[in-house]
């Protein structure tokens, strides 16, 4: 077996935890299309700094090509495959559903075939806090039912569980998926709200607050997501001996299949956000309320008792602390 596939690497967590695993001295062969979603100039300069790195190896590939998937799955037989790859982004949906089935859905199943295929030892993969959807109990348990997406995104990451599990029950395939919860930090993408606010502050142009400004959210920092996926990425699921079809349990199976949520556990109004930037880049934000956006959901909240319980994880970074390493970083790569 060779060391570990990072699908995704290029992009904002995929390039975190690639270098996470390769400081902690594992070997790690890394994949990403370079799409244009949003500036690949920022993709490539991550991707410098990985290649920089000794034991990191890269390749080009789309998830979508199948016969390039095929060969990659063929030529490398993973221990473990981190899976963070996926066209994201919940408006962009709106726009170019295709996008989502070619990465989300085939990509996906390019991804499980390889693994089962190859012989892969455990498949740890990114899904979303956005499969909560309509729910509104918060704090969101991986234990309730996530049967009501409203984005097609959400959909997308809610199939990629349920394709999970068939590969797990039919094939013995360990998989992990982990919800995250609005990962954010230093490389972050363009495209995230906290990075566009960053844009108009500091240009003096307006930001645009949905719901009037009256949205929750649980900000995570990448520092603290990748510290949870490199204790899962070595304990692979055993199935749960307790799960009963007559009452089934949604976060855990029979099968060797797991569902974590990764979250701060603490839920941020956004004008505390927008605030904490403001100190962060010394400027007052000029503010655009707004309503509500097609997709969007009011609070998310995540409930991470059962990430504690088994590897041991809780979140550390808190959003003062965490907003001010993401400023650091733009007036660094920005040259402000």
């Amino acid at each position: 077996m060779t060391g570990l596939l990072v699908t995704g690497c290029a992009g904002f967590i995929g390039f975190h935890l690639a270098q996470r695993l390769l400081g902690a001295g594992k070997s790690v062969i890394g994949i990403d299309n370079l799409n244009d979603y949003y500036d690949p100039a920022l993709k490539l300069a991550r991707l410098e700094q990985l290649s920089a790195c000794s034991g990191f190896t890269f390749q080009k590939l789309d998830l979508a090509d199948r016969a390039g998937m095929q060969a990659l799955f063929r030529q490398h037989r993973f221990r473990a495959v981190v899976h963070m790859a996926a066209q994201a982004g919940v408006r962009y949906s709106l726009q170019n559903p295709h996008a989502y089935a070619d990465s989300n859905l085939e990509g996906f199943l390019n991804v499980l075939e390889g693994c089962r295929q190859g012989g892969c030892g455990h498949l740890v993969y990114a899904s979303s806090s956005s499969v909560y959807g309509a729910n509104t109990k918060l704090p969101f348990s991986v234990h309730d039912n996530v049967d009501h997406p409203v984005s097609l995104y959400a959909a997308t990451k809610k199939a990629n569980e349920l394709l999970a599990h068939s590969y797990s029950h039919l094939y013995g395939l360990p998989t992990t998926g982990l919800r995250l919860f609005t990962v954010y930090g230093p490389w972050y993408r363009p495209d995230m709200a906290l990075y566009l606010f960053a844009n108009a502050i500091t240009a003096g142009q307006p930001i645009n607050l949905f719901n009037h400004g009256k949205m929750r959210r649980d900000f995570t920092h990448v520092d603290d997501v990748v510290e949870a996926v490199s204790r899962i990425v070595d304990r692979p699921p055993q199935g749960n001996p307790g799960w009963s079809g007559a009452r089934p349990e949604p976060g855990s199976s029979k099968a060797p299949w797991r569902i974590y949520n990764v979250g701060n556990s603490r839920p941020e109004e956004l004008m505390h956000i927008v605030a904490l930037l403001e100190k962060g880049f010394g400027r007052t934000a000029k503010k655009n309320l707004l309503p509500m956006q097609p997709g969007d959901v009011l609070a998310t909240f995540a409930d991470v008792d059962d990430l504690a319980r088994d590897v041991g994880f809780r979140p550390k970074v808190a959003i003062e602390q965490g907003i001010e390493t993401f400023v650091a970083w733009y007036r660094d790569y920005h040259r402000l």
